[in-house]
C-alpha cells in the first residue's frame, strides 16, 4: 500500500511534528547512552585504581614479598584475596620487578609469569585501561608496589569483571527508554493538539491552496480601486494597498506604526482609528472627499475600505450650480417676457421715446453690474462664478453685493482652487440666508446704526490681494454662527442643514436617488483643508447686525506684481483671445 503525503496543512504539520519528536528522542537517547558506556568504564576503572592503590599500601604485602617466596598459602596471596573479597573485585594479583605473580584468584597461576606487560607500573607509572586477560575482559588497574626503602620491588594488578559494568549499562536502558516514550507520548499529544488549532484556524486548507489565497489577496488588494487600509489590535497599521497609500498619502515606511504618527489628527485620523461610530463616513484627506467603513476583526484588529467621492461630489457641486443656473434663466425668462410686454404695450401706445428709454436702461444695468465685477475681479473664472452667483441669489430673493473694497488685479496662480472656495463660502451663505428668510419674519437688530441695517436679505463678497495673498470675506445676513460651533462647522460631516427629501417621483425601494443624494457637510471642510494647504487659515466670526462672516487667508494664491501683467485689462483681453 502507498502511503500518500497529506494534502492539508494541520495533517501536514502533525506529521512533520511527529517525525521530528521521534527523530529528536531517538537522537537524545542515543547522546545520553554513549557518554554513559564512557562515563561508567571510566568509573570502574577508577575503582580498580583505588583498589590497586591500597593494596599497594599494604606494609604486609610489601614485607611478605621481600621476604618470602610465591606460595598459594603465603602471606602475599593471603593478604591479596582478602582484599579481593571484600572489594568484589574480579582478581588482585601482586608480581615482583620480574613479572612473576605472587597472588592470584587461582592458585595455580601463583609463581608464573603475568600475561600482559608490567613494564609500565614497574616503571613508576599508574596504567587504567580495558583489557583482556586470563580471566576475560575487564576493568584493570596497574600501580607500582614500593618497599620500606622507597624502591619498587613490584606491582599490583587489580581487575573488575566488565560484564558488572556492562550490565549495569544494560539495566539504565529500560527507565531511558520509559522517559523517552513519556517524552514522546506528550509530544504526540502536543503536535495534536497544534495540528487541530490549526486545522481550525486555516479552515482545512492545503499549502498550494494557502499561496493562491495570498496571490489572490495580494492581486484584489491592489487592484481594486478602493483603498484598504488594515490595523491590528495596538492600531498599528498592519497593511495598506496601493489605492489606500494614494489617497491617504501615506509614506512608504508606514506599515508598522501607529495610525497617530502617520496622519495628523482630525476627523480622517478619528474615523480610520475607530473613534466615531457609523457607517459611509466622510473624511477629507487633503482635497479628496472619502467614504469610510470600519469593519472589526476577531483578533482585536479592523480593516477600513476607502472610497474617493471626490469626482462624485465635485460633479454634485455642480449639477447644483447648473440647478441654480437654470433657475435663474427661468427667472430671466419670466423677466424679459415681462419686459418685453412692457415694450410691446408702450409701442401699442405710441411712446415710441419711453420704450427707448425703457430699453436703455435695462440693457445699462445689467451691463453695468457684470462691467463693475469684472473691473474688480481680473481673473476671468472668478468673474464668471460671481455673475453667476448674481443671477443666482436674485433667484432666492438674496441680494449679491460686491464689496467696494473687491479690488483683485494679480494674476490667480490657481484659479479653481480660488473658485472652490469662493463657491463654497457663497452657497452657504445663500442657503443660511434662504433658510433664515424663509423661517423668520425680518426683524430690526436692536442696537445696531441704521446705517447696519437692510431692508433685504443679502450676501456681501470682498476680495483683497495683499501683495501675493488673496484674502477672501463672505458675510451675511443668515442666523450666524454661536461661538461654541465656529470650529465645528469646519469639521467634514458637520452640518446644521437638513438632509434634501428624495424627490416625490422616487421609488423608495431605489437606491440610486439616494446614492447620487449630495451629502452635507463637505464644503466648509474643503475651504479649510485648501487654506491649510496654501499656509493660511479659515474662520468664521459674527457679523455687525446678526450674520456670520467667513474669512480665508490664502497666501501665495497670486502671481507677483512682475507676471501680473497690466491687471485686469490684460487678463480681459486675454480671455477675449482666447474665445
Amino acid at each position: 500500500m502507498r502511503l500518500r503525503w497529506p494534502r492539508r496543512v494541520a495533517a501536514q504539520v502533525l506529521v512533520v511534528q511527529l517525525v521530528i519528536t521521534t527523530g529528536v528522542m531517538v537522537l537524545a537517547t542515543g547522546l545520553f547512552l554513549a557518554p554513559l558506556g564512557s562515563e561508567l568504564d571510566d568509573a570502574a576503572t577508577l575503582r580498580a585504581l583505588a583498589i590497586a592503590q591500597t593494596t599497594a599500601a599494604d606494609p604486609d604485602i610489601a614485607r611478605g614479598l621481600t621476604s618470602t617466596s610465591p606460595s598459594p598459602t603465603g602471606p602475599v596471596q593471603t593478604e591479596a584475596e582478602r582484599v579481593r573479597r571484600a572489594t568484589r573485585a574480579l582478581y588482585v594479583v601482586v608480581m615482583d620487578t620480574h613479572g612473576v605473580r605472587w597472588s592470584h584468584t587461582t592458585s595455580g597461576e601463583i609463581g608464573r609469569h603475568v600475561s600482559t606487560d608490567p613494564s609500565a607500573a614497574l616503571s613508576g607509572r599508574e596504567i587504567r585501561q580495558i583489557d583482556k586477560g586470563t580471566l576475560g575482559r575487564s576493568a584493570r588497574a596497574k600501580v607500582p608496589l614500593y618497599g620500606s626503602d622507597g624502591r619498587i620491588i613490584g606491582a599490583v594488578s587489580v581487575g573488575i569483571a566488565y560484564d558488572s559494568v556492562r550490565q549495569r549499562l544494560i539495566d539504565t536502558i529500560p527507565g531511558l527508554l520509559l522517559c523517552a516514550g513519556a517524552a514522546l507520548g506528550a509530544g504526540a499529544l502536543a503536535a495534536v493538539a497544534v495540528s487541530r488549532r490549526l486545522r481550525r484556524i486555516t479552515h482545512g486548507v492545503a499549502f498550494a491552496d494557502i499561496s493562491a489565497l495570498l496571490d489572490e489577496r495580494e492581486a484584489m488588494l491592489h487592484g481594486v480601486r478602493e483603498g484598504v487600509v488594515a490595523f491590528d489590535r495596538d492600531g498599528r497599521i498592519r497593511l495598506a494597498n496601493d489605492e489606500a497609500v494614494r489617497l491617504l498619502g501615506l509614506d512608504a515606511d508606514a506599515t508598522g506604526r501607529p495610525l497617530d504618527e502617520v496622519l495628523a489628527p482630525g476627523r480622517t485620523t478619528d474615523v480610520l482609528a475607530g473613534r466615531v461610530d457609523g457607517t459611509d463616513l466622510l473624511a477629507v484627506s487633503g482635497s479628496r472627499v472619502l467614504v469610510a467603513n470600519r469593519m472589526p476583526t476577531r483578533d482585536g484588529g479592523a480593516v477600513v475600505t476607502l472610497r474617493d467621492r471626490t469626482e462624485l461630489e465635485l460633479l454634485g457641486r455642480e449639477l447644483d450650480s447648473t440647478q441654480g443656473l437654470l433657475d435663474a434663466l427661468r427667472a430671466q425668462d419670466h423677466e424679459h417676457a415681462n419686459r418685453l410686454h412692457t415694450v410691446l404695450g408702450l409701442l401699442e401706445l405710441g411712446r415710441h421715446e419711453r420704450a427707448v428709454e425703457f430699453v436703455a436702461g435695462v440693457a445699462s444695468a445689467h451691463r453695468a453690474s457684470a462691467e463693475q465685477i469684472a473691473e474688480r475681479v481680473g481673473d476671468p473664472l472668478v468673474s464668471a462664478l460671481l455673475v453667476g452667483k448674481t443671477a443666482i441669489a436674485a433667484e432666492r430673493g438674496v441680494s449679491l453685493r460686491i464689496s467696494p473694497a473687491t479690488l483683485l488685479p494679480h494674476r490667480v496662480v490657481d484659479p479653481r482652487d480660488l473658485v472652490t472656495v469662493l463657491g463654497n463660502l457663497i452657497d452657504n451663505a445663500l442657503d443660511a440666508v434662504a433658510e433664515r428668510r424663509l423661517t423668520e419674519p425680518p426683524a430690526e437688530p436692536s442696537g445696531v446704526p441704521s446705517s447696519e441695517r437692510s431692508a433685504e436679505p443679502f450676501v456681501e463678497v470682498e476680495l483683497r490681494a495683499e501683495k501675493t495673498t488673496a484674502v477672501i470675506r463672505v458675510s451675511d445676513t443668515g442666523p450666524g454662527v454661536p461661538p461654541e460651533m465656529r470650529e465645528r462647522v469646519f469639521a467634514e460631516g458637520w452640518s446644521t442643514k437638513r438632509p434634501a427629501p428624495p424627490p416625490p417621483s422616487a421609488d423608495p425601494s431605489d437606491p440610486a436617488p439616494i446614492a447620487f443624494r449630495r451629502r452635507r457637510g463637505i464644503g466648509l471642510a474643503l475651504v479649510r483643508r485648501l487654506s491649510e494647504r496654501y499656509g493660511g487659515m479659515a474662520r468664521v466670526t459674527a457679523r455687525a447686525g446678526g450674520g456670520a462672516v467667513f474669512t480665508v487667508v490664502l497666501p501665495e494664491a497670486l502671481a507677483p506684481d512682475d507676471l501680473a501683467g497690466d491687471g485686469p485689462a490684460r487678463q480681459l483681453t486675454s480671455a477675449g483671445e482666447s474665445r
